[in-house]
């Protein structure tokens, strides 16, 4: 999935600065391809990569027998990482993907 990054974030994400912010939110990350890759909790395998200045693209498989506290544990850690990664808060990437919808964007 695309997610949009805010205007001046990107160079937080220059160089190594994406694989630290990974290596802090998840514990380890590694580069495959033009990828990094991590996991963490309830996530087997995300993987993420910058498209430009202004936009990356994220995947991320989950364990759906995972326990609901290691799921719960798991949505914090990732909306945190989203939010430190993007710049953009939950609420303000949901009204970006609305408005993306309803333009027919997505």
């Amino acid at each position: 999935m695309d997610y949009d990054i805010k205007k001046g974030y990107y160079g937080n994400l220059e160089g190594d600065g994406l694989m630290k912010m990974m290596e802090a939110a998840f514990g380890s990350a590694k580069k495959e391809g033009d990828a990094l890759v991590s996991s963490y909790g309830a996530m087997t395998r995300i993987e993420v990569r910058l498209i430009s200045k202004t936009s990356m693209d994220i995947s991320a498989t989950s364990d759906r027998n995972a326990s609901p506290d290691l799921a719960a544990d798991t949505i914090k850690k990732w909306n945190e990482f989203l939010e430190q990664a993007t710049g953009f808060s939950s609420k303000e990437r949901r009204n970006r993907l609305q408005k993306k919808a309803k333009e027919g964007k997505l």
